[in-house]
């Protein structure tokens, strides 16, 4: 199988700055999306620490064979890089006034033997493509979201609540951060599409499977932003989408 990746991301129509990043490295199988957040330059510095470290962890780890073969080792070293991320950017906030209370989500995906290995905090999300459906294969970390989950909140209130945007847990905001993780079977023709909130705030997953049916792989990052925007672009938009493929032509 062969792996094809695009990344975009764009500042919105609201925004002055862009506090999004992203990765893109498919010699490691590696992708992640970080949403920063905190005063000045706090946001844009923890989304970038954290794909700095994810990247640099993974490149030790397959350079010292850490991976394994499927015994869930390359789950445990996705994890153990997001938890590293954490650590790292809580001690530069304490360290720094002007960067305090900063932190960032964190969606990333290792793709290794025949396998999607996941880390994620926050809201960002990830999604599989897949026989024309989007399943949505991360849960937000955030209080409208915890609120639909247990049932106090239906689907329509959480999508006009002013509290949307409160994450209940974030990368960098504690020392030490609970990493949700998990591990899927990947299949030649699966598209992985992860994404910050500022795309997932105006599209559905129902919407994205249709654009992704109907477009080129390589058009729907550009696409999507620019729904998003059009829609209001209230914050910042990045996109990662990975094809699995069996040929060269994506």
């Amino acid at each position: 199988m062969k792996l094809f990746a695009w990344g975009l991301s764009d500042i919105g129509r609201k925004r002055d700055h862009n506090e999004d990043n992203f990765l893109v490295e498919p010699q490691l199988g590696l992708y992640a999306v970080a949403d920063g957040m905190g005063g000045h330059a706090a946001g844009e510095k923890a989304s970038k620490m954290a794909v700095e470290i994810v990247n640099s962890d993974l490149e030790a780890a397959t350079r010292e064979g850490l991976l394994g073969n499927g015994d869930g080792a390359a789950l445990r070293v996705i994890r153990t890089a997001a938890q590293h991320a954490g650590a790292t950017i809580y001690e530069a906030a304490q360290a720094d006034p002007d960067m305090n209370g900063m932190g960032t989500t964190l969606t990333a995906m290792l793709i290794h033997r025949g396998r999607a290995h996941l880390a994620h905090v926050g809201d960002s999300r990830c999604y599989l493509f897949r026989d024309g459906k989007c399943l949505q294969l991360t849960d937000d970390h955030s209080w409208v979201s915890e609120q639909v989950r247990a049932g106090l909140l239906s689907e329509a209130e959480a999508r006009d609540s002013k509290f949307k945007h409160v994450i209940t847990r974030s990368v960098g905001f504690e020392h030490d951060v609970q990493v949700d993780g998990t591990a899927v079977g990947i299949e030649p023709g699966d598209c992985f599409l992860l994404c910050s909130d500022g795309l997932s705030n105006y599209l559905e997953g129902d919407e994205i499977a249709k654009i992704m049916t109907a477009r080129f792989y390589r058009q729907v990052p550009s696409l999507l932003i620019e729904l998003a925007n059009d829609r209001g672009g209230e914050d910042n938009i990045t996109v990662v989408l990975v094809h699995v493929a069996n040929d060269a032509d994506p």
